[in-house]
């Protein structure tokens, strides 16, 4: 399956305004490349439409807003319509913009839009998809320490007697999110995969576990 409107011109537009939008320890231009390179994966596997999928994949951090801020949950929304104006003006197929504005808005955790689409759902499950495995582990620490972070709290590591708080430990976003994610992938392919980087995240907790003596 090849996409009949989004060619490498299209392509090489959507790169240059994803990395117009800046960045933080996370959310990159390789970040969006590898959610690029999922969704096209799932996409595929799935049967999706890549002509919604690819714009909605290169585009859908295209206004990026701090994880701290107050406005966060609206960012996959001024997102999307950003990226709808973009593709406007440049002369995308209109009759495509409405799938992909919807792709873009749902793909958000903290927004908590349901995807309705198959090219939405493939959207959203690429964009989890980056957070878990190895190069999620890196993220979450990455991330973590660039917002000043502690990696655990010293006294109770994983939270066995106190609430989860990963606004103060890197440690904690593994059970508040990263733990939830596989399960909720809206596509059999993205569960399939998302479950096997979950067992590599879940062997780093019990190594860490062990090494602390937690075990």
């Amino acid at each position: 399956m090849t996409p009949k409107h989004f060619d490498a011109q299209w392509q090489q537009r959507c790169r240059h305004w994803a990395e117009a939008a800046g960045e933080d320890g996370a959310h990159d231009l390789a970040h969006i490349e590898r959610v690029v390179t999922l969704a096209q994966q799932l996409a595929l596997e799935e049967g999706a439409d890549l002509d919604v999928v690819l714009p909605a994949a290169w585009l859908h951090d295209v206004v990026l807003i701090d994880k701290r801020d107050p406005r966060r949950s609206q960012a996959s929304v001024l997102a999307a319509d950003k990226a709808i104006e973009l593709l406007r003006q440049h002369g995308y197929p209109t009759e495509l913009l409405p799938a992909i504005h919807h792709a873009i808005a749902s793909h958000s955790w903290s927004a908590g839009i349901p995807p309705e689409t198959l090219e939405a759902r493939v959207v959203q499950d690429a964009d989890r998809l980056d957070a878990l495995g190895a190069i999620g582990l890196a993220r979450c620490l990455m991330l973590g320490g660039q917002f000043g972070n502690r990696l655990y709290h010293s006294a109770d590591p994983f939270a066995d007697n106190r609430e989860l708080d990963d606004s103060r430990f890197c440690l904690d976003h593994f059970s508040v999110k990263l733990q939830h994610l596989a399960p909720q992938m809206s596509t059999p392919a993205g569960r399939a995969e998302g479950q096997r980087r979950w067992d590599y995240m879940q062997h780093f907790i019990d190594t860490l576990r062990a090494e602390l003596g937690q075990s």
